[in-house]
């Protein structure tokens, strides 16, 4: 089987760029959009619009199998890639990607993605967006050649046994944490709301307190919703390195207050994501390590997860070889191609740290589709609803697309 053409069309994300630098200066909220002047490269407003790029692979016998390139909400920052725009990119696809795959004979997609991943145009790997994209393309390719799933195709690849159970859903509320955090309830999302906590004064409180009263809220709001007497998500908050902004690097106090928090939300268990942002990665990696052994010895049983200067799959190893955290998001657009994700996963699970297989609410339905598969064929410890942060979108998205592949790996049985 071989791929005849390349085809790229122009696509929305399920949510949108945010310039989080200026966000951190103090651009100020205003409804949906937000008042203020962009800082970082790219932008031309604090939010705008979220772009994706369809890639479709045309197969010799008419088939299409196709992927959707996308980048997360903040990029830019955080040693991330530029700003990902589709009137860049499509040329840019056109002039140095299609070529190589025009004419290309569909062989494994290890084989194949691995080409892509190490493709240099002007000096430079090409942009993690794109990788990202094309490379949901050739797994799809890969399985429609073979008349498998595409969770078969990197299970067989990988070495993996695939999931006979969902994997945990978490799902995110944005700031709409309230109403939003109500619909995870009913919906029995097994991990929740995210929160986006990301700014000091309105959301976190000067001493931590206004978090400390939402867990407080949501504790009470989950013994009153559940779905079922069995019931008990986990408390899952992003906090955009705000906790480390009113406590520095004074580890004691920041355990102490995560140790509030805890109690707070008994008895449901607690992770915090991103506790601090030290604009560093060796710098990250050293405070969250630090955190996590002073929680370790205090026997508190918040867990830390990493986010941010936790980008590829060569930071993946590394803070999950120094112990940063106990648990690792895996943005999966960030690490390029789609296999970085299934390496990241397979890796964490050996180096006995917890792997998160999350993501960004700045992605496509189709994006998410393929991830489900990479997920169902690793077996990540949760995985993220997404697009938007609307909740009853994207956990339809994941939940429906999970199901599908268990009926049809039972039905075969």
């Amino acid at each position: 089987m071989k791929i005849i053409d390349v085809v790229c069309a122009p696509g929305r994300t399920g949510f949108y760029f945010d310039d989080q630098r200026a966000i951190k200066k103090g651009a100020i909220a205003d409804g949906s959009a937000y008042r203020g002047d962009p800082v970082t490269d790219g932008f031309v407003a604090v939010r705008q619009a979220g772009e994706a790029i369809s890639v479709m692979l045309i197969l010799e016998d008419g088939q299409i199998a196709w992927g959707d390139c996308a980048a997360v909400q903040y990029s830019g920052t955080g040693g991330r890639d530029p700003l990902f725009l589709a009137e860049n990119f499509i040329p840019f696809i056109d002039k140095h990607v299609k070529p190589t795959l025009v004419g290309q004979k569909i062989t494994s997609f290890r084989e194949m993605a691995n080409r892509l991943e190490t493709m240099e145009v002007d000096g430079k790997l090409i942009h993690t967006a794109v990788r990202y994209g094309v490379s949901q393309s050739i797994l799809d390719a890969v399985a429609k050649s073979k008349h498998k799933m595409m969770c078969e195709v990197i299970a067989e690849e990988y070495g993996t046994t695939i999931c006979t159970e969902p994997i945990p859903i978490f799902s995110q509320c944005g700031d709409s944490r309230y109403d939003n955090a109500d619909k995870a309830i009913i919906k029995g999302a097994e991990v929740l709301p995210h929160g986006l906590i990301n700014h000091v004064s309105t959301k976190l409180g000067e001493r931590g307190e206004l978090l400390e009263l939402y867990l407080c809220w949501l504790r009470e709001r989950i013994i009153t919703l559940k779905p079922n007497a069995d019931y008990m998500p986990i408390l899952h908050l992003d906090v955009y390195g705000t906790i480390g902004n009113i406590f520095g690097t004074d580890y004691s106090a920041m355990v102490e207050y995560l140790s509030r928090l805890e109690r707070a939300a008994y008895p449901f268990k607690v992770r915090i994501e991103g506790p601090m942002d030290v604009d560093d990665r060796e710098k990250q990696m050293y405070a969250l390590q630090n955190l996590t052994k002073f929680l370790d010895d205090r026997g508190i049983g918040v867990e830390i997860v990493a986010d941010e200067w936790c980008n590829t799959l060569e930071d993946i190893k590394y803070f999950a070889d120094n112990k940063a955290g106990h648990m690792l998001q895996i943005k999966t657009p960030d690490l390029g191609g789609i296999g970085n994700t299934a390496e990241a996963v397979i890796y964490c699970k050996e180096s006995g740290i917890g792997a998160y297989q999350g993501g960004t609410c700045n992605e496509t339905d189709r994006s998410t589709q393929v991830c489900v598969h990479v997920a169902m064929a690793t077996g990540p410890c949760q995985i993220l609803a997404k697009p938007g942060m609307g909740v009853d979108e994207g956990y339809m998205v994941v939940y429906n697309e999970m199901q599908r592949i268990l009926a049809i790996r039972n039905a075969r049985k």
